[in-house]
């Protein structure tokens, strides 16, 4: 007979309310200064609408007016050096948190005007909404990505679910680096249907991360009611889902969420991350702007009046006149105190049009448009003193044959040896024996502890790499095919290769992505791509492609010493074959945008990288061309060794550039152009390209060949380059 037995989860799930006496418990001079704050928030938020309206905002103004009971409760329980983030709407967490981080221990609102440096940070974040030069991020950022290290705010995310394995990577770094912080993820019910907010929280889990995942349920998606997004409309249960806790809360209630917050940190303290609290709560408006959003049909006004009854502010304002801690005479003056800032910060960013009534933004205060294209990436000072070297400053008794996967290995190892703060994820990497390739075989031998097992959540470890190297881990992702980088996408290009210049610079991103490329082994179209020209076009990255051990060692190592995000290009080709590597040496490096000369001629060009360089190498010899085969090792576009290719092709006026990738994916296009550019007058043949083909590679051997470059191709470019009657028919016409 079937019998059902109710499954029931240990992990604790449930609704926290709580009463006058929580409100009473709080000290008089910490309530009206949590209520001075949501008064500022509210009153700032006005402001920059009416700066919208004014046309003196470039771009959306997200306003979170109706939330600031959860803004103000949680950064209640936070340090300055806890850290939090946010998404397109965060003007309230991210004030909430800046505002703390200047206000005076002893401030009392009653009594003291707003400081300077407290009016400097209404300032700072109104500047930066509206797009100006004394913003927190150059104006780079605006209102949807914000950022302010020194206050615990490594940066807000537009991207909808980007933020929460940011969140994890803080949490990671703290945990591992013994720092005793917390990190929240504020975010809404949209967000939650995002795949990798729940690769996110699943990972912080696993590793018992200590980050809060705050959702504010506002119960739209933009105009998408919450029962039109899923099914399980009671949100705190994607917490014990995962195997931790979930607290729902009236995020209407400034001391609720606030208990809320106490019990998760509890929690953490006690037996660690993460925590999920849903802080049931209302935008007033539209998603974006000043209009409510009963005036765009997917809500009423009956609605809307029902949550304005409901009013944080008004909340506040009951409870303490109730508790005898404020009159209405003193709660006016905490709101004439907070928009005196606001109007003072806003007087600092505006000028009077002249012979007009409206304001205009000081031409002073605008970024200068010539530095656009400053803090992509940084300018490798940190490599400064290294000890550069290459195989030619050894001698022959000095260098061991050693395996390119070999080689790889002992440099990691090594690596982690010199810097604690290096970690390595990826999938499998703490098992077979260091991973699939082999690569991580020396760091579990020596360092087994910091080789974290991810699950396969490509984006979701990516997102949490780059949170853990903005906080001070210097993390190595392994990616295990090359098309896989197209599942971590949105982290590897939206956020990793974007987040210095969008924040302003003057800070580093320390992380190395190994990718392995295979494209002749069999494994199809989605296994089997080289993601080198994906990379290029986004020039935050640098790009390397090692072609020999004695290269991946010094690049590796570059790359582990560099500020910027690093994406290592490791050919499966390659693994098995054998070269030199210095016997008692591993802490050399190789200079990033260095070329090496793999073969002298006079004939013709040839510009290559990774296993292609050998195969090149192969198909001169044989058909006794005098081609000069340059091995680029660096293949970023902006970070090429254009000092070596420029010398080459103005020898031998001819250049081919040589790769195994679909054309789709190539570089060679990038590169055409730019050698076009610069050596136009130099040139007497066009510029040449092997490629594979419009196809991805497939699993049928002669189809798989066909549609990669090869020697063929390579043989049949050489040919074209040294048949001598293009030129002589170019001089004759």
């Amino acid at each position: 007979m079937v019998r059902r037995r109710p499954i029931i989860t240990d992990t604790p799930w449930y609704r926290l309310d709580i009463g006058l006496s929580d409100w009473a418990a709080e000290s008089q001079q910490d309530l009206l200064r949590w209520y001075q704050q949501m008064l500022l928030i509210r009153r700032f938020e006005e402001k920059v609408l009416d700066l919208a309206n004014a046309g003196l905002v470039h771009g959306p103004a997200h306003a979170s007016i109706g939330q600031e009971a959860g803004a103000v409760g949680a950064m209640s329980v936070l340090s300055t050096q806890d850290r939090i983030n946010g998404t397109h709407r965060a003007h309230h967490q991210v004030l909430a948190k800046l505002i703390n981080a200047q206000t005076p221990q002893d401030f009392a609102p009653l009594a003291q005007d707003f400081t300077p440096s407290m009016i400097g940070t209404v300032e700072g974040l109104m500047a930066e909404i509206m797009g100006l030069k004394t913003g927190y991020c150059g104006g780079r950022g605006g209102s949807m990505h914000m950022r302010h290290d020194a206050s615990g705010i490594p940066g807000t995310s537009a991207i909808i679910g980007g933020n929460l394995p940011h969140a994890a990577g803080y949490a990671l770094a703290d945990k591992l680096l013994g720092t005793g912080r917390i990190s929240v993820s504020f975010f809404g019910d949209g967000t939650l249907m995002a795949g990798v907010s729940h690769e996110a929280m699943n990972i912080a889990a696993l590793y018992d991360l200590p980050v809060i995942f705050f959702l504010e349920n506002n119960f739209y998606a933009v105009s998408t009611h919450l029962r039109e997004q899923t099914r399980e409309t009671r949100l705190t249960s994607r917490g014990p889902m995962f195997g931790f806790p979930g607290i729902e809360v009236d995020g209407m209630d400034m001391i609720a969420v606030r208990r809320a917050m106490q019990e998760a940190r509890e929690i953490i303290t006690a037996k660690g991350g993460p925590v999920l609290i849903e802080a049931i709560c209302y935008r007033f408006l539209h998603q974006s702007g000043s209009r409510p959003g009963s005036e765009f049909g997917y809500r009423s006004r009956e609605e809307e009046q029902e949550w304005r009854a409901r009013d944080p502010l008004a909340i506040t304002a009951s409870r303490l006149s109730e508790l005898g801690m404020a009159t209405a005479d003193q709660m006016a003056l905490l709101d004439e105190r907070a928009r005196a800032a606001v109007e003072e910060a806003a007087a600092r960013l505006t000028e009077p049009v002249p012979n007009g009534n409206g304001l205009r933004i000081p031409e002073r205060l605008w970024p200068d448009p010539a530095e656009i294209d400053e803090h992509i990436r940084g300018d490798l000072s940190e490599l400064k003193g290294q000890r550069f070297r290459e195989i030619e400053n050894f001698a022959a008794h000095e260098l061991t044959p050693t395996k390119y996967i070999s080689a790889a290995s002992q440099a990691i190892a090594r690596a982690m040896e010199r810097d604690p703060r290096i970690v390595i994820m990826g999938e499998d990497v703490h098992r077979l024996r260091g991973g699939v390739s082999g690569a991580t075989k020396g760091a579990l031998e020596r360092w087994p502890e910091r080789v974290l097992a991810m699950p396969i959540a490509e984006n979701g470890f990516v997102g949490i790499a780059l949170g853990a190297a903005l906080c001070g881990l210097r993390p190595i992702v392994e990616i295990m095919f090359g098309d896989f980088c197209l599942v971590a996408a949105d982290q590897l290009f939206n956020g990793v290769a974007k987040v210095r210049h969008m924040f302003g610079g003057g800070f580093p991103v320390p992380l190395v992505v190994r990718v392995r490329v295979s494209p002749h082994t069999g494994y199809g179209s989605q296994h089997s791509g080289d993601p080198s020209g994906l990379f290029a076009l986004f020039p935050g990255w640098r790009i390397v492609a090692p072609s020999t051990p004695f290269d991946y060692v010094g690049l590796m190592n570059s790359a582990l010493l560099c500020d910027d995000p690093v994406v290592v290009i490791e050919h499966v080709a390659l693994f098995q074959s054998e070269g030199s590597i210095p016997t008692d040496d591993l802490d050399y490096c190789i200079r990033f945008g260095s070329a090496r000369l793999a073969r002298k001629g006079k004939a013709c060009t040839l510009l290559t990288a990774a296993s292609m360089v050998e195969t090149t190498l192969d198909v001169v010899q044989t058909t006794g061309i005098d081609a000069e085969v340059i091995d680029l090792r660096t293949l970023d576009p902006t970070g090429l060794d254009w000092s070596v290719i420029e010398a080459s092709v103005k020898r031998t006026n001819r250049v081919a550039i040589v790769e195994q990738v679909a054309r789709g994916l190539s570089l060679g296009g990038r590169l055409t152009q730019e050698i076009q550019r610069r050596l136009f007058d130099h040139l007497d043949h066009e510029v040449l390209h092997v490629t594979g083909s419009l196809a991805a590679p497939v699993v049928s051997a002669p189809l798989n060949k066909t549609a990669l470059g090869g020697p063929e191709r390579i043989r049949d470019v050489l040919v074209q380059l040294a048949e001598p009657r293009w030129a002589e028919t170019r001089v004759v016409a």
